[in-house]
């Protein structure tokens, strides 16, 4: 029984589950040159698009064509927001439904991203039926559309978002999660993922600079910030030393953090963006630090990776406790007040191919 328990984490009951499924291909001269405009364009593979989607019950599905990447978060209500690199999602799976297309006039696209955003209750144990439906609707719409790419890239991506110390704050309900992998998860559940298809599976955490931290760890004769980075790097790297993990990383340069697989992506960065990449099948150690002395974030992201040694046929359960113990540790040498304060976890699970 101990070997068993030790591959179940126990999460709060009040988690939250997102899953969206995100499928882009490239456009060429030739593509555009079946339309009068990019326009018409856009409009007809949406049209199209939607009307696969009401016949496969897919309600919330976005087509982008302004070469911003989509970011999906859980809220109460729904929003739609762009930057100059971003479309924010913020949607409740359980009462939110939305077709939409959204383009920018003259700007013509290098690739479209379709966004496939999953709807109702328990979506973590209808994973496998939406990734079926999606995948169904895009064979279809490939044959459709005959003049489009053959080849769509396929990202299935699935998170569950909670507070480290929900306990603390008197939500003592909680669920014994063995985090097991997609493909093992599809499989059983009779939806086969090509043998050819990359997974990353990762942990990230923000933690605000609050006024409480800056008033402990900065000095009035501080000229920048390095000493405080420093001291939160140095804590981080020790948390996660004993601990065992050796995939990790920083981000406190403003950028949002976006995390890859380094057979297929290299890091690199854009105004809004930080990309990091991983290989999980390398042993040796993998930390990227991103911060500046000379300014200070409202809030520091750390990332914590899985690597092929934590993938088991039981699941990422016993990865995700030591994450969790690796983060509490890093919490208290922040002396972060675990009845006031938030420390929203989110473990990510992603697998992409190309279809």
């Amino acid at each position: 029984m101990a070997s068993q328990s030790q591959h179940r984490v126990y999460i709060p009951s009040n988690a939250r589950s997102n899953q969206y499924i995100l499928a882009e291909f490239r456009l060429d001269e030739l593509f555009h040159s079946h339309f009068s405009s990019p326009t018409e364009a856009y409009q007809k593979i949406s049209d199209t698009l939607f009307t696969l989607c009401e016949e496969n019950s897919l309600h919330n599905v976005h087509v982008l064509a302004n070469d911003k990447l989509p970011i999906v978060r859980f809220n109460e209500e729904s929003y739609c927001l762009q930057t100059k690199k971003q479309v924010l999602f913020f949607y409740n799976p359980k009462h939110h439904e939305s077709h939409t297309c959204l383009s920018e006039p003259g700007h013509q696209a290098r690739k479209i991203r379709i966004v496939f955003l999953a709807t109702g209750d328990e979506l973590r144990a209808h994973a496998a039926d939406f990734h079926r439906r999606v995948t169904k609707v895009i064979g279809l719409f490939k044959a459709y559309l005959a003049h489009c790419p053959t080849v769509i890239k396929i990202r299935d991506h699935q998170h569950l978002t909670y507070d480290l110390f929900a306990n603390a704050k008197g939500n003592k309900e909680s669920y014994g999660y063995k985090l097991r992998s997609l493909a093992p998860r599809y499989q059983a559940r009779a939806c086969d993922l090509p043998s050819t298809h990359s997974e990353m599976t990762y942990v990230t955490v923000g933690i605000p600079l609050t006024r409480n931290i800056k008033t402990r760890f900065l000095k009035e004769s501080d000229t920048g910030y390095a000493k405080l980075y420093r001291y939160i790097e140095d804590s981080f790297l020790t948390a996660c030393g004993a601990k065992n993990l050796s995939r990790i990383a920083m981000v406190a340069n403003d950028h949002i953090p976006l995390v890859r697989n380094s057979q297929v992506d290299r890091n690199d960065q854009n105004s809004e963006l930080q990309k990091i990449s991983f290989d999980p099948a390398n042993h040796d150690s993998q930390y990227f630090g991103y911060w500046h002395e000379d300014k200070l974030v409202q809030t520091i992201y750390f990332i914590i990776a899985a690597g092929d040694e934590d993938k088991n046929d039981i699941g990422y359960g016993k990865f995700m406790n030591s994450v969790e113990g690796a983060l509490r540790g890093l919490a208290d040498k922040l002396e972060i007040p675990a009845t006031q304060q938030n420390v929203t976890v989110r473990f990510y699970q992603h697998v992409s191919y190309h279809a």
